[in-house]
Protein backbone atom coordinates (compact mmCIF):
# COMPACT_ATOMS: atom_id res chain seq x y z
CA UNK A 1 0.00 0.00 0.00
CA UNK A 2 1.16 3.78 -0.64
CA UNK A 3 1.37 5.95 2.61
CA UNK A 4 -0.69 9.01 2.55
CA UNK A 5 1.45 11.74 2.45
CA UNK A 6 -1.14 14.80 2.66
CA UNK A 7 -3.36 15.69 5.59
CA UNK A 8 -6.64 15.84 3.68
CA UNK A 9 -8.82 13.84 5.77
CA UNK A 10 -11.83 13.37 3.09
CA UNK A 11 -10.36 13.33 -0.49
CA UNK A 12 -12.53 12.44 -3.03
CA UNK A 13 -11.03 9.97 -4.10
CA UNK A 14 -11.06 7.86 -0.90
CA UNK A 15 -11.21 4.31 -1.83
CA UNK A 16 -13.57 1.90 0.35
CA UNK A 17 -12.58 -2.15 0.79
CA UNK A 18 -15.65 -4.03 1.83
CA UNK A 19 -15.88 -7.84 3.35
CA UNK A 20 -18.72 -9.15 4.68
CA UNK A 21 -19.85 -12.21 6.71
CA UNK A 22 -19.23 -15.13 3.98
CA UNK A 23 -15.56 -13.39 3.00
CA UNK A 24 -16.59 -11.51 -0.01
CA UNK A 25 -14.57 -8.69 -0.74
CA UNK A 26 -15.63 -5.45 -2.54
CA UNK A 27 -14.59 -2.18 -3.06
CA UNK A 28 -16.31 0.80 -3.33
CA UNK A 29 -15.80 5.01 -3.02
CA UNK A 30 -15.45 6.01 0.35
CA UNK A 31 -18.42 8.66 -0.02
CA UNK A 32 -20.64 5.51 -0.41
CA UNK A 33 -19.63 3.89 2.91
CA UNK A 34 -23.66 4.80 4.48
CA UNK A 35 -24.63 2.46 1.54
CA UNK A 36 -23.43 -0.71 3.14
CA UNK A 37 -25.18 0.30 6.44
CA UNK A 38 -28.33 -1.54 7.21
CA UNK A 39 -31.87 0.11 8.83
CA UNK A 40 -31.38 -0.84 12.63
CA UNK A 41 -27.97 -0.86 12.87
CA UNK A 42 -25.76 1.18 15.25
CA UNK A 43 -22.25 3.43 14.70
CA UNK A 44 -20.21 3.93 17.48
CA UNK A 45 -17.93 6.63 16.65
CA UNK A 46 -14.84 7.75 19.16
CA UNK A 47 -15.02 11.44 19.73
CA UNK A 48 -11.69 12.64 21.09
CA UNK A 49 -10.08 15.60 19.77
CA UNK A 50 -6.27 14.68 19.63
CA UNK A 51 -3.71 16.63 22.39
CA UNK A 52 -0.79 18.57 21.26
CA UNK A 53 1.60 15.70 22.55
CA UNK A 54 4.97 16.01 21.33
CA UNK A 55 7.16 18.18 23.22
CA UNK A 56 10.68 19.29 22.08
CA UNK A 57 13.00 20.10 24.77
CA UNK A 58 16.25 19.39 27.08
CA UNK A 59 17.51 16.86 29.16
CA UNK A 60 18.99 19.00 31.88
CA UNK A 61 21.69 16.90 33.32
CA UNK A 62 23.28 15.82 30.02
CA UNK A 63 21.97 19.26 28.04
CA UNK A 64 21.11 16.85 25.07
CA UNK A 65 18.21 17.64 22.85
CA UNK A 66 15.06 15.69 23.23
CA UNK A 67 11.77 14.69 21.92
CA UNK A 68 8.65 13.62 24.46
CA UNK A 69 5.57 12.20 22.99
CA UNK A 70 2.99 11.70 25.38
CA UNK A 71 1.74 7.76 25.18
CA UNK A 72 -0.59 7.17 28.07
CA UNK A 73 -2.71 8.56 31.32
CA UNK A 74 -4.80 6.07 33.43
CA UNK A 75 -7.57 8.96 33.31
CA UNK A 76 -9.45 11.08 31.37
CA UNK A 77 -10.07 13.73 34.26
CA UNK A 78 -9.16 17.12 33.06
CA UNK A 79 -7.41 18.33 36.20
CA UNK A 80 -5.23 14.81 36.22
CA UNK A 81 -2.68 15.63 33.37
CA UNK A 82 0.36 15.92 36.09
CA UNK A 83 1.28 11.74 35.29
CA UNK A 84 1.78 10.38 32.00
CA UNK A 85 4.10 7.51 30.04
CA UNK A 86 6.06 9.01 27.49
CA UNK A 87 8.27 7.87 24.96
CA UNK A 88 11.85 9.71 24.96
CA UNK A 89 13.79 10.24 21.51
CA UNK A 90 16.77 11.83 20.59
CA UNK A 91 17.72 14.79 18.60
CA UNK A 92 16.00 15.32 15.64
CA UNK A 93 11.98 15.25 14.70
CA UNK A 94 9.10 13.74 12.82
CA UNK A 95 11.39 13.98 9.35
CA UNK A 96 13.62 11.52 10.51
CA UNK A 97 11.54 7.95 10.73
CA UNK A 98 10.07 6.99 13.87
CA UNK A 99 12.59 3.82 13.55
CA UNK A 100 15.81 5.78 12.78
CA UNK A 101 15.63 8.04 15.85
CA UNK A 102 18.91 8.51 18.04
CA UNK A 103 18.06 7.15 20.98
CA UNK A 104 17.23 9.79 24.48
CA UNK A 105 20.48 10.12 26.64
CA UNK A 106 20.51 7.84 29.59
CA UNK A 107 17.42 8.33 31.49
CA UNK A 108 16.77 7.74 35.35
CA UNK A 109 14.56 8.34 37.79
CA UNK A 110 14.59 12.03 39.11
CA UNK A 111 16.16 13.35 35.59
CA UNK A 112 15.08 16.91 35.41
CA UNK A 113 13.49 18.09 31.82
CA UNK A 114 12.59 21.14 30.23
CA UNK A 115 10.21 21.14 27.69
CA UNK A 116 9.69 24.76 26.59
CA UNK A 117 7.04 26.37 29.37
CA UNK A 118 6.89 23.20 30.69
CA UNK A 119 9.27 21.49 33.23
CA UNK A 120 8.74 17.23 34.21
CA UNK A 121 10.50 15.16 36.02
CA UNK A 122 10.99 11.26 35.37
CA UNK A 123 9.83 9.41 38.02
CA UNK A 124 10.75 5.69 36.47
CA UNK A 125 11.85 3.51 33.72
CA UNK A 126 8.91 1.83 32.64
CA UNK A 127 11.17 -1.39 31.52
CA UNK A 128 12.74 0.39 28.71
CA UNK A 129 15.39 2.76 28.17
CA UNK A 130 13.26 4.80 26.40
CA UNK A 131 9.17 4.56 27.69
CA UNK A 132 9.23 6.68 31.44
CA UNK A 133 6.57 7.75 33.47
CA UNK A 134 6.96 11.40 33.82
CA UNK A 135 5.18 14.00 36.31
CA UNK A 136 4.29 17.61 34.79
CA UNK A 137 5.18 20.37 36.95
CA UNK A 138 2.59 23.10 37.51
CA UNK A 139 -1.60 23.51 38.37
CA UNK A 140 -3.79 21.49 35.52
CA UNK A 141 -4.18 25.15 34.30
CA UNK A 142 -0.17 25.35 33.65
CA UNK A 143 -0.21 22.33 31.91
CA UNK A 144 -2.87 22.94 29.82
CA UNK A 145 -1.73 25.84 28.63
CA UNK A 146 1.90 25.05 28.15
CA UNK A 147 0.80 21.92 26.22
CA UNK A 148 -1.54 24.43 24.09
CA UNK A 149 1.83 26.72 23.48
CA UNK A 150 4.72 24.56 22.69
CA UNK A 151 3.17 21.42 21.96
CA UNK A 152 2.35 19.75 18.27
CA UNK A 153 0.50 16.39 17.16
CA UNK A 154 2.44 13.58 17.35
CA UNK A 155 3.60 12.97 13.74
CA UNK A 156 5.88 10.83 11.10
CA UNK A 157 7.95 10.89 8.15
CA UNK A 158 5.52 10.00 5.72
CA UNK A 159 3.77 13.67 6.25
CA UNK A 160 6.16 15.96 4.70
CA UNK A 161 4.86 19.13 6.15
CA UNK A 162 3.99 19.70 9.91
CA UNK A 163 0.85 18.83 11.10
CA UNK A 164 -1.67 21.31 12.76
CA UNK A 165 -4.30 20.63 15.67
CA UNK A 166 -6.70 21.02 13.11
CA UNK A 167 -5.36 18.41 10.66
CA UNK A 168 -6.42 15.92 13.34
CA UNK A 169 -9.48 16.94 15.00
CA UNK A 170 -12.46 14.74 13.44
CA UNK A 171 -15.72 16.64 12.86
CA UNK A 172 -17.10 15.23 16.34
CA UNK A 173 -13.80 15.68 18.18
CA UNK A 174 -14.75 16.83 21.64
CA UNK A 175 -12.60 16.02 24.90
CA UNK A 176 -9.05 16.50 24.18
CA UNK A 177 -7.70 13.27 25.39
CA UNK A 178 -6.19 11.49 22.53
CA UNK A 179 -2.23 11.29 21.98
CA UNK A 180 -2.33 10.56 17.92
CA UNK A 181 -6.04 10.56 16.40
CA UNK A 182 -8.88 8.13 16.05
CA UNK A 183 -8.70 8.94 12.42
CA UNK A 184 -11.08 6.24 11.42
CA UNK A 185 -13.59 9.01 12.10
CA UNK A 186 -11.83 11.05 9.76
CA UNK A 187 -14.48 9.13 7.44
CA UNK A 188 -17.41 11.13 8.99
CA UNK A 189 -18.62 14.58 8.09
CA UNK A 190 -21.74 16.29 9.02
CA UNK A 191 -23.45 15.15 5.44
CA UNK A 192 -22.06 11.51 6.04
CA UNK A 193 -24.13 11.90 9.89
CA UNK A 194 -27.53 12.83 8.29
CA UNK A 195 -27.23 10.59 5.50
CA UNK A 196 -26.83 7.67 8.43
CA UNK A 197 -29.89 8.84 10.14
CA UNK A 198 -31.72 9.34 7.27
CA UNK A 199 -30.86 5.29 6.57
CA UNK A 200 -32.44 4.78 9.66
CA UNK A 201 -29.08 3.81 11.30
CA UNK A 202 -28.51 4.95 14.93
CA UNK A 203 -25.12 6.63 16.01
CA UNK A 204 -23.39 7.46 19.31
CA UNK A 205 -20.25 8.16 20.80
CA UNK A 206 -18.21 7.66 23.65
CA UNK A 207 -14.45 8.50 24.32
CA UNK A 208 -11.04 6.95 24.53
CA UNK A 209 -7.29 8.17 24.78
CA UNK A 210 -5.81 6.68 20.98
CA UNK A 211 -2.48 5.75 22.16
CA UNK A 212 0.28 6.21 19.90
CA UNK A 213 0.93 3.69 16.65
CA UNK A 214 4.80 3.21 16.94
CA UNK A 215 7.39 3.74 19.70
CA UNK A 216 10.51 3.16 17.23
CA UNK A 217 11.23 0.09 18.64
CA UNK A 218 10.26 -3.41 17.53
CA UNK A 219 10.76 -4.64 21.17
CA UNK A 220 8.69 -1.74 22.29
CA UNK A 221 5.55 -1.61 19.73
CA UNK A 222 5.35 -5.06 20.62
CA UNK A 223 3.32 -3.98 23.96
CA UNK A 224 1.23 -1.46 21.96
CA UNK A 225 -1.40 -0.90 22.46
CA UNK A 226 -0.66 0.59 26.14
CA UNK A 227 -3.52 0.75 28.89
CA UNK A 228 -5.73 3.44 27.65
CA UNK A 229 -8.54 4.92 29.58
CA UNK A 230 -12.31 5.59 28.30
CA UNK A 231 -16.01 6.30 28.99
CA UNK A 232 -18.73 5.44 27.98
CA UNK A 233 -22.14 7.55 28.06
CA UNK A 234 -25.38 6.18 29.31
CA UNK A 235 -26.67 6.95 26.27
CA UNK A 236 -24.42 4.67 24.67
CA UNK A 237 -24.70 1.92 26.65
CA UNK A 238 -28.66 2.14 26.47
CA UNK A 239 -28.62 2.36 22.46
CA UNK A 240 -26.10 -0.96 22.05
CA UNK A 241 -28.79 -2.58 24.32
CA UNK A 242 -31.81 -1.66 22.20
CA UNK A 243 -29.88 -2.33 19.07
CA UNK A 244 -29.22 -5.83 19.88
CA UNK A 245 -32.37 -6.40 21.16
CA UNK A 246 -33.82 -5.57 17.45
CA UNK A 247 -31.09 -7.33 16.07
CA UNK A 248 -29.61 -4.62 14.22
CA UNK A 249 -25.05 -4.36 13.94
CA UNK A 250 -22.80 -2.40 16.01
CA UNK A 251 -20.68 -0.72 13.97
CA UNK A 252 -17.24 0.56 15.48
CA UNK A 253 -15.75 3.17 13.60
CA UNK A 254 -11.94 2.40 14.69
CA UNK A 255 -9.95 0.20 16.37
CA UNK A 256 -10.39 2.39 19.45
CA UNK A 257 -13.75 1.94 19.71
CA UNK A 258 -13.95 -2.00 19.65
CA UNK A 259 -11.17 -1.84 22.23
CA UNK A 260 -13.24 0.45 25.07
CA UNK A 261 -16.22 -1.74 23.90
CA UNK A 262 -14.82 -5.32 24.52
CA UNK A 263 -13.00 -4.13 27.41
CA UNK A 264 -16.52 -2.50 28.70
CA UNK A 265 -18.05 -6.33 28.37
CA UNK A 266 -15.31 -8.34 29.40
CA UNK A 267 -17.21 -10.04 32.10
CA UNK A 268 -20.24 -10.61 31.37
CA UNK A 269 -20.90 -9.59 27.54
CA UNK A 270 -22.86 -6.33 28.98
CA UNK A 271 -21.57 -2.79 28.13
CA UNK A 272 -22.43 -0.55 31.31
CA UNK A 273 -21.51 3.24 31.22
CA UNK A 274 -18.73 4.87 33.46
CA UNK A 275 -14.76 5.23 32.95
CA UNK A 276 -12.73 1.78 32.52
CA UNK A 277 -8.99 1.30 31.74
CA UNK A 278 -8.56 -0.86 28.65
CA UNK A 279 -5.70 -2.96 29.11
CA UNK A 280 -6.48 -6.29 26.66
CA UNK A 281 -5.39 -7.10 23.25
CA UNK A 282 -7.21 -8.08 20.95
CA UNK A 283 -6.39 -10.40 17.98
CA UNK A 284 -7.15 -13.74 16.70
CA UNK A 285 -8.19 -15.65 20.02
CA UNK A 286 -10.73 -13.09 21.30
CA UNK A 287 -13.65 -14.13 20.95
CA UNK A 288 -15.76 -10.59 20.06
CA UNK A 289 -18.75 -10.00 22.83
CA UNK A 290 -20.05 -6.69 21.49
CA UNK A 291 -18.99 -5.12 17.96
CA UNK A 292 -20.22 -7.17 14.60
CA UNK A 293 -18.41 -4.56 12.10
CA UNK A 294 -15.32 -2.16 12.20
CA UNK A 295 -15.05 0.68 9.67
CA UNK A 296 -11.13 1.43 10.48
CA UNK A 297 -8.12 2.46 8.18
CA UNK A 298 -6.09 0.40 6.39
CA UNK A 299 -3.51 -1.41 8.28
CA UNK A 300 -0.13 -2.98 7.68
CA UNK A 301 0.79 -6.39 8.96
CA UNK A 302 2.31 -6.71 12.14
CA UNK A 303 0.77 -3.44 13.58
CA UNK A 304 -1.50 -3.74 16.67
CA UNK A 305 -4.23 -2.37 14.80
CA UNK A 306 -4.09 -5.17 12.26
CA UNK A 307 -3.64 -7.99 14.59
CA UNK A 308 -7.18 -6.56 16.04
CA UNK A 309 -8.67 -7.30 12.84
CA UNK A 310 -7.85 -10.96 12.98
CA UNK A 311 -10.75 -10.84 15.56
CA UNK A 312 -12.96 -9.75 12.72
CA UNK A 313 -11.77 -12.07 9.90
CA UNK A 314 -9.37 -14.98 8.73
CA UNK A 315 -6.02 -14.58 8.21
CA UNK A 316 -7.02 -15.78 4.26
CA UNK A 317 -8.86 -13.15 3.81
CA UNK A 318 -7.30 -10.51 5.55
CA UNK A 319 -4.12 -11.60 3.62
CA UNK A 320 -6.01 -11.43 -0.30
CA UNK A 321 -7.80 -8.10 0.87
CA UNK A 322 -4.10 -6.79 1.25
CA UNK A 323 -3.08 -8.01 -1.88
CA UNK A 324 -5.88 -6.39 -3.37
CA UNK A 325 -5.38 -3.31 -1.78
CA UNK A 326 -1.67 -3.29 -2.93
CA UNK A 327 -3.14 -3.94 -6.97
CA UNK A 328 -5.32 -0.95 -6.37
CA UNK A 329 -3.52 1.71 -4.72
CA UNK A 330 -4.72 1.58 -1.73
CA UNK A 331 -3.03 4.20 0.54
CA UNK A 332 -2.23 3.52 4.23
CA UNK A 333 -1.99 5.25 7.70
CA UNK A 334 -4.11 8.26 9.15
CA UNK A 335 -4.87 9.92 5.91
CA UNK A 336 -5.34 7.02 3.96
CA UNK A 337 -8.46 4.83 2.64
CA UNK A 338 -10.98 2.62 4.78
CA UNK A 339 -11.97 -0.53 5.35
CA UNK A 340 -15.65 -1.58 6.51
CA UNK A 341 -15.24 -5.42 7.77
CA UNK A 342 -18.28 -6.98 9.17
CA UNK A 343 -17.59 -10.02 11.89
CA UNK A 344 -17.02 -13.54 10.43
CA UNK A 345 -20.37 -15.71 11.16
CA UNK A 346 -18.05 -18.69 12.24
CA UNK A 347 -16.41 -15.96 14.47
CA UNK A 348 -19.10 -15.29 15.89
CA UNK A 349 -19.71 -15.51 19.79
CA UNK A 350 -23.19 -16.10 19.57
CA UNK A 351 -24.26 -12.72 21.45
Amino acid sequence: MIAADRPVQRPPQAKLLVIDADGHINHACRSVVVDFLRPGDLVIANDAATLPASLQGLHLSSKAAIEVRLAGRHSLASNDVSHFSAVVFGEGDFCTRTEDRLPPPLLAPGDRLALGPLSATVERLIDHPRLVSLRLDGSPDEIWSGLARHGRPIQYAHIRSPLALWDVWAPIAGPPVAFEPPSAGFALDWQTLLAIRERGVMFATLTHAAGISSTGDEELDRHLPFDEPYTIPAVTAAAIRSTRARGGRVVAVGTTVVRALEHAAMHDGQVRSGAGLATQRIDEATLLQVVDAILSGTHEPGTSHYQLLRAFVDDATLCRASEEMDLLGYRTHEFGDSILIERQAHLTTGS
